[in-house]
């Protein structure tokens, strides 16, 4: 069922992007603990802005993506855990679903970016195909869930951003981000991620073991 959201507050957005990137990067540790939440919502890398959310701050808006029916609470075990359905709620595909939860984690990106960015989520096979699902996402009849930003002085492309937390303050973007085209940058950054993500891994099965 696809639904027209009120807008989203940047934790809301925060919480929601890590928990649709965890569960494809980390699928041993999906459904995600509150402190293991806190932990992804928290990240220095991947993440822009970077936040420090506060567990009680999580909880509440966890409670209010309940209310939504964005987020489901998994009982049964020692601990409460979470997972979104965001993509189901919203109504679409899982190729866009990655491009929003990127927009979500890391703010404005170009195609190029996005592309990239998303390759631990969904391959992309070429920029052309993510500007078409960019575009889908920008045309829906249901209400716009990205926009395309005006291109910056210097810059040589457009960035897009995603709206479940309101319009954008074109005036206050942050400046573009070059692609990186060389492969050894490219490479660092893969085995950040990388490690990135067996570092949450690894918080979430001692997260788990201490509650």
């Amino acid at each position: 069922m696809t639904i027209s959201l009120p807008t989203l507050s940047a934790l809301e957005t925060r919480i929601l992007g890590t928990l649709a990137e965890k569960q494809r990067t980390v699928p041993d540790t999906y459904p995600l603990s509150i402190n293991a939440l806190q932990a992804g919502c928290n990240q220095k890398t991947s993440r822009n802005p970077v936040m420090e959310a506060s567990e009680s701050a999580i909880v509440q808006a966890l409670e209010h993506l309940e209310e939504l029916g964005l987020v489901r609470r998994i009982s049964g075990g020692r601990v409460s855990r979470f997972e979104h359905v965001l993509g189901k709620t919203l109504g679409v595909p899982t190729q866009a679903e990655a491009l929003l939860v990127v927009l979500m984690l890391r703010g404005p990106q170009t195609a190029g970016e996005l592309r990239l960015n998303c390759e631990r989520l969904h391959r992309f096979v070429d920029i052309s195909s993510v500007e078409a699902f960019l575009n889908e996402l920008a045309e829906r009849e249901s209400g716009a869930l990205v926009v395309e930003m005006p291109r910056l002085p210097g810059a040589r492309e457009n960035r897009w951003m995603h709206l479940l937390a309101g319009e954008p303050e074109i005036s206050e973007a942050a400046p573009v981000r070059a692609v990186a085209g060389n492969a050894q940058l490219e490479a660092l950054q893969a085995r950040v991620e990388a490690l990135e993500t067996a570092l949450a891994a690894l918080q979430a099965h001692v997260f788990g073991q201490a509650e």
